[in-house]
């Protein structure tokens, strides 16, 4: 254990996070997503849930914010305009952890599929919620 990190960052988890550069992203995947056969390397967070997972990576990681968008999650199969409710906890992650507003965009989940297969890395988590998807895009660490 160490001081002031959420328990969820394994060390596996913290050593992926420390070798994405700026602009790689980064997919945080439910129970049903396809993360083994995605493509990018995967770590497992079995029992986890996605938005748990959110909270954790973005207290260690900036977002993007030198580009319109920082942050995806797959939209509702014939119902893009659909919000379920692990929507809020993504929206709740970035709001609590980012001092600039980031909004959470919806991309068509054949679209998002494509998008994780060029992330760095894969979350698997062991979220059951439907559509419990979010990719995340690297920013930089300002300094004074």
């Amino acid at each position: 254990m160490l001081k002031g990190l959420d328990p969820i960052l394994t060390p596996e988890l913290l050593s992926t996070l420390r070798a994405m550069g700026h602009g790689d992203e980064i997919a945080i995947v439910d129970a049903n997503f396809p993360a083994a056969s995605s493509g990018p390397p995967v770590i497992r967070l079995g029992g986890v849930p996605a938005d748990a997972v959110a909270h954790a990576v973005l207290s260690v990681m900036p977002l993007d914010d030198f580009v319109p968008e920082a942050a995806w999650c797959m939209a509702v199969v014939d119902d893009p305009e659909a919000d379920p409710p692990i929507f809020d906890g993504f929206r709740e992650a970035l709001a609590r952890h980012e001092t600039a507003e980031f909004t959470l965009n919806k991309v068509e989940r054949f679209a998002f599929y494509a998008r994780v297969s060029a992330c760095f890395a894969v979350v698997s988590t062991g979220e059951r919620r439907l559509y419990g998807n979010l990719i995340l895009k690297k920013g930089v660490v300002r300094t004074n």
